[in-house]
Parts: C-alpha cells; sequence; structure tokens
C-alpha cells in the first residue's frame, strides 16, 4: 500500500491502524467518511507517530485522540 498517495483507501486503512495500535474503544468516532481528504497529510503524521511508538501514555493517547477529533469534518 502507498500512503503517499492521499485516497479513500488510504485514509481508511491508516485510520484502521490507529484503532488498533491504540486500542480505541468508541472505534464509530473515528469513521473514515468523516476525514476530509485535504486533512491527509496531518492524518498521515499521526499515523506515523503511532506507529512509530510502541507504548503510550494517558496524556499521549488523550493528545492523538483530540487530534483525530479536530481533523473530523
Amino acid at each position: 500500500m502507498d500512503l503517499s498517495v492521499c485516497n479513500r483507501e488510504n485514509i481508511e486503512f491508516m485510520l484502521e491502524e490507529i484503532k488498533k495500535k491504540l486500542q480505541i474503544v468508541n472505534a464509530g468516532a473515528l469513521k473514515a467518511k468523516s476525514f476530509e481528504t485535504d486533512k491527509y497529510e496531518e492524518l498521515k503524521d499521526i499515523y506515523d507517530l503511532v506507529q512509530r511508538q510502541s507504548n503510550f501514555s494517558v496524556s499521549e493517547l488523550d493528545a492523538i485522540v483530540s487530534e483525530l477529533g479536530r481533523l473530523r469534518r
């Protein structure tokens, strides 16, 4: 999968991977259709951050989820 390409499939993939890695309970709040393609680079940055780290503090989780909420339309 080429994540350098901005498309709906990649947005959905990144969100699913973020939800898995962060073990988000309310996964329904992060639906791919809620994210516009013009926010792709910001979403990709969050995805890259989540993939690099193995553990997250509570404050880091809160910050990531808040940022994802800000990116939703």
